[in-house]
């Protein structure tokens, strides 16, 4: 059986303010923001070249967590020190590049709720692997 993970709900505090964050800031692309009824928002975000995307807005289920809460994930990115290095000149504060070995790599940053983010570098997807 295939399972494909497409979507993951963030909590935040101003969708407004972390759609801004994500689209112009990251550089995420905005697929989705909708009002179908009242009180409920969806606004959905894909960071490029990626399957799965996030979710952010109000009046669902989906977002009745803490905003900040969501932890540790990964965007895995072909070059590391070049991808930190645009977060950084887009006004992102980053970590510093961790080599954990074994051809791996990390760079850490939060959203403006505090859910953190970490981008990835694993050497053996990189090039044509990427």
């Amino acid at each position: 059986m295939d399972m494909k993970l497409e979507l993951i709900p963030l909590a935040v505090t101003d969708v407004d303010r972390a759609k801004a964050f994500y689209t112009d800031t990251v550089g995420f692309v905005a697929d989705v923001d909708v009002q179908p009824a009242e009180g409920v928002r969806v606004v959905q975000l894909t960071p490029p070249g990626s399957a799965c995307s996030i979710c952010i807005g109000t009046g669902l289920g989906a977002f009745d967590m803490p905003p900040g809460s969501t932890k540790g994930l990964h965007l895995v990115v072909a070059d590391i020190a070049k991808s930190r290095a645009e977060l950084v000149e887009r006004g992102i504060e980053m970590g510093p590049i961790q080599d954990v070995g074994g051809g791996v790599s990390y760079s850490a940053f939060e959203d403006p709720d505090g859910n953190t983010w970490t981008l990835q570098e694993m050497a053996w997807r990189t090039g044509e692997n990427f």
